[in-house]
């Protein structure tokens, strides 16, 4: 019974972190990075579909991504999904091939894009919490139905503790990076 609970902390911890980094895909470095366009969804055929399904995506130089479309005809659908996601992205067309130049970040826009990872970054420690208090909740439930003593019920709460613990501290490790990746000019 424990085991599982424990288990099930865990495989929460690891969604919250596993959102953390997709979230933080979405911020632009100044450096070309492929994944920023994970979310780019085009227009295929009638359904939604990401981008890196519908096309080849390759870093050209340390600032521009290269887009190759599978099929001619998408490429005006694929500026428009790029235009609309939002990312500040600017895609140009020549020929065949998108390319998508990142602009340089200013002091002010790294700034920004820090606040912006600090607030990913507690959305992860908040989820991992609540799997925190959501574990300790079934485990006094159990103690109070005597299914559990008291002392199995303590040492539960400690385990989940230092679950918690090292996921937080993977969460700040995560967050110690992109911030010294995003101020690396």
């Amino acid at each position: 019974m424990i085991e599982e609970i424990k288990q099930e902390v865990e495989a929460h911890n690891r969604r919250a972190i596993a959102a953390l980094d997709e979230g933080f895909n979405k911020i632009r470095t100044g450096r070309a990075n492929p994944s920023i366009l994970d979310s780019v969804m085009v227009n295929y055929y009638g359904s939604d579909t990401q981008l890196k399904q519908v096309a080849n995506i390759n870093v050209e130089d340390g600032r521009t991504l290269a887009i190759v479309p599978w099929e001619r005809n998408l490429i005006p659908d694929i500026e428009r999904a790029i235009m609309k996601a939002d990312l500040g992205l600017n895609p140009a067309t020549s020929g065949e091939k998108i390319r998508v130049v990142m602009p340089a970040l200013t002091e002010e826009s790294r700034k920004e894009m820090i606040k912006v990872a600090r607030s990913e970054a507690e959305k992860a420690r908040v989820s991992i919490r609540s799997g925190r208090r959501d574990a300790n909740d079934t485990i006094k439930e159990l103690v109070k139905e005597k299914e559990l003593s008291e002392d199995e019920g303590r040492r539960a709460e400690d385990d989940v503790q230092k679950l918690t613990d090292k996921a937080i501290a993977k969460v700040e490790e995560h967050l110690e990076s992109k911030e010294k990746e995003l101020l690396t000019v």
